[in-house]
């Protein structure tokens, strides 16, 4: 299958899905830290959601969802309730075309609480399940850093379409990754679509605020040498092990500094060859990975011809759930090294164990 109609749907959500989060950093997150009800980050993700699932469901009406929020509080808070309905109304476009494709706007309130709960499918390895995040980088999306909205179709477990809204990476592919791409990155002149369908290889084009913009094909960068690789890491270290990564890094005679950021923007960053390598390792014994934070960028680096398996080197699991407690950690880098990585890798955490 070609997949043409599900990339296009959703490349369209998330693309309107992502304009409504710019719309709430800029109305109510600046400076804003709070992760209460009433938080930006609870308004973006449930209006998000809501954009997106609407448009699956009028598309693909028999196809699942598995997405990370729920409506019951927002059927017990008529207050909050009102004030995504509003932002979503808001973020309907105006472009006829496109919001033909979309499935037109919602109807209601309550129509909008039934399509946020259209996302709590278990998973599973059979039929069509779509893996959604609407705001993967809490903390990023808080400070005016990287953040990603996150759609993934997957076909009898199997990643067949990704998408990533990045609206604060550049917009040049060979923009290096330096420090400062973690904060700060809310100026014009960026806002990234990234996405892939199995065996088509990865594209990149810029986002706009109506149809889609001409895309191009991306691709790893070719690394010879993987002492001058770039390794991004999240910012966070309750979701990644910094200390074993920075152990794994020197002695894969790797000196530049790691760049942490949040979300599957690093996915995105190394695909397009402006980073090399993603590191994330467990904390804790038993973490499970969400199937959302990873689907779409697992495809679309390895669209870019790259590899991407957790920490024993076994390619990721998405079809026994929600996570993926199969496998432990996430490594991506090109297939050239991406053995050579993993041995290192192994042999850090083995030496950890002892």
């Amino acid at each position: 299958m070609s997949y043409s109609k599900e990339l296009q749907v959703a490349e369209l959500a998330v693309q309107r899905a992502t304009l409504l989060t710019k719309r709430v950093f800029q109305e109510k997150a600046k400076g804003t830290v709070s992760k209460d009800d009433k938080s930006p980050v609870t308004i973006g993700d449930f209006g998000a959601q809501a954009l997106i699932i609407n448009a699956i469901h009028a598309n693909f009406p028999d196809d699942e969802i598995v997405g990370e929020e729920e409506a019951s509080t927002l059927r017990e808070n008529t207050e909050l309730r009102s004030q995504i309905w509003d932002l979503v109304q808001k973020s309907s476009l105006n472009h006829d075309e496109s919001e033909k494709i979309l499935g037109g706007p919602l109807k209601s309130q309550d129509a909008m609480c039934d399509a946020i709960d259209l996302g709590r499918s278990a998973g599973g390895s059979k039929g069509r399940i779509w893996a959604l995040d609407p705001i993967d980088g809490t903390k990023g999306f808080l400070r005016g850093g990287q953040y990603a909205v996150c759609l993934a179709l997957m076909v009898d477990g199997q990643v067949k379409v990704g998408v990533l809204g990045c609206p604060n990476l550049p917009l040049d592919d060979s923009q290096a990754l330096d420090a400062g791409i973690g904060a700060d990155q809310t100026s014009e002149g960026r806002g990234v679509m990234f996405s892939a369908v199995e065996g088509q290889g990865a594209k990149a084009r810029p986002m706009s605020e109506g149809a889609l913009q001409s895309s191009h094909a991306i691709s790893m960068k070719a690394l010879s040498d993987i002492s001058q690789a770039t390794f991004c890491e999240s910012v966070e270290a309750g979701h990644s092990s910094h200390g074993d990564q920075a152990t794994i890094a020197q002695k894969l005679g790797i000196t530049k500094e790691s760049v942490r950021m949040d979300s599957q923007a690093k996915y995105a960053s190394i695909a397009r060859g402006a980073g090399d390598i993603y590191l994330r390792l467990p904390v804790k014994k038993g973490y499970e990975e969400k199937i959302w934070d990873h689907a779409a960028g697992d495809l679309i680096v390895r669209e870019a011809g790259g590899q991407v398996t957790d920490a024993n080197g076994k390619r990721l699991d998405f079809s026994i759930g929600r996570t993926l407690r199969d496998n432990s950690g996430v490594v991506a880098a090109p297939k050239a090294v991406h053995d050579q990585v993993i041995a290192v890798v192994k042999e850090v955490l083995a030496n950890k164990a002892q």
